[in-house]
């Protein structure tokens, strides 16, 4: 008799994959986080020049040295005393996350995750035999959690708590009073920070406000070069930590798990950042002037009321049909209009009577999808 473990047993893929998969070829595409763009004309070249050099080869577990020195000069101003032996270098932020989870969670131990999440938060927890503890990041409260919340839920098995901003699937930014609120509370129960902050650079007003540097060295930070420079097929990352003990264990992780990264990649990510540092402000305009259209058309929609993302590319607005809840909806919505959205419950059981949209394509297509949502919204109402 074929058996499976538990853990491969009690995780599904995705709803978010799963209705990219029903989509045809002329649907409008609001599903994935993929920027429309391509990575620097620059990095292309340095990544074909690298191969043709010979790079092609293993490297060490932990990066290109040159690459993780850059990395640690880019976030001195929040630590100073950061180096490369502080950064490691990943496959993708997803592989930077299961590291971090292999490093710090036992069996039996619970990580407190953000709910609306990223599919695959809770599930690398249970594949480190953790347990996923959800605490709440309300439509109201700006998907920002309260304290009061995480108060009660952390418990004596609590090892960690991820923060995740600019966030997907809201688009939630943070001040700095917020921050530091959320830093003491992980503080006073002596908690490892895990912050996903992939989306970084695509802040639309103000600075991007990181927990680095913000008074607990007991932090992962998870950065990703595929949103902020268009790179996503090329799946590289990093893991960087002011904690040297950490580190030590991060590098063992990502021996096993994947033994290292790109050669030619990571020359190509380092003339990206050495070359064209500007590259992601160019995308972030864009997206603004996109995030402006998507708000704008969905807030003038009967029953709809969207948050204005201040950062990443992804509105989460409440769409109200009685009769159907969020998988139905987006599915209704698919077959309809054609147009291809991710059902709230996709991000956690919280994301209920939500849609999330990818505004990763041009404002023309913006302008069509939201035509056709509107047509399939008023239909639906009678």
């Amino acid at each position: 008799m074929v058996k499976f473990s538990e853990r491969a047993n009690s995780i599904q893929p995705t709803g978010v994959r799963r209705m990219f998969d029903m989509a045809g070829d002329d649907t409008i595409q609001f599903g994935l986080g993929e920027p429309d763009f391509q990575p620097p004309e620059i990095a292309i070249k340095a990544f074909t020049q690298a191969m043709e050099e010979g790079k092609n080869k293993y490297t060490t577990t932990a990066g290109l040295p040159e690459l993780r020195k850059k990395i640690a000069e880019e976030w001195s101003n929040l630590s100073p005393n950061l180096t490369e032996s502080n950064v490691c270098i990943t496959m993708s932020g997803t592989n930077a996350l299961l590291d971090v989870f292999l490093a710090i969670v036992d069996p039996g131990d619970n990580v407190l995750i953000p709910e609306p999440y990223f599919p695959l938060y809770p599930p690398d927890v249970v594949i480190c035999g953790g347990e996923p503890n959800l605490y709440p990041c309300n439509f109201d409260n700006g998907f920002v959690p309260k304290i009061a919340d995480l108060e009660k839920l952390v418990n004596d098995k609590t090892v960690a708590i991820l923060y995740n901003f600019p966030s997907n699937p809201t688009g939630a930014t943070l001040s700095i009073d917020e921050r530091d609120k959320l830093v003491d509370f992980a503080i006073r129960h002596d908690l490892w920070i895990i912050s996903d902050e992939v989306y970084d650079r695509i802040i639309y007003n103000g600075s991007h406000v990181s927990f680095l540097g913000a008074g607990h060295d007991k932090l992962f930070l998870i950065n990703s070069f595929s949103k902020t420079f268009a790179m996503t097929g090329w799946r590289i990352g990093y893991i960087l930590s002011p904690d040297d003990d950490a580190m030590i264990q991060i590098n063992k992780m990502q021996y096993y798990v994947t033994a290292c990264s790109n050669d030619a990649m990571q020359y190509a990510v380092l003339s990206a950042l050495e070359n064209a540092p500007d590259y992601p402000n160019t995308m972030r305009d864009e997206f603004q002037l996109r995030r402006d259209l998507i708000c704008s058309r969905l807030n003038a929609m009967d029953g709809v009321t969207c948050h204005i993302p201040e950062g990443a590319f992804y509105v989460f607005p409440k769409v109200e049909v009685n009769g159907y809840n969020s998988k139905e909806l987006a599915l209704k919505i698919l077959q309809l209009g054609g147009v291809l959205c991710s059902p709230g419950t996709a991000f956690g059981e919280a994301g209920e009577g939500h849609l999330r949209f990818a505004y990763t394509i041009d404002r023309d297509g913006i302008s069509e999808g939201m035509d056709r949502l509107e047509e399939v919204l008023i239909k639906l109402r009678g």
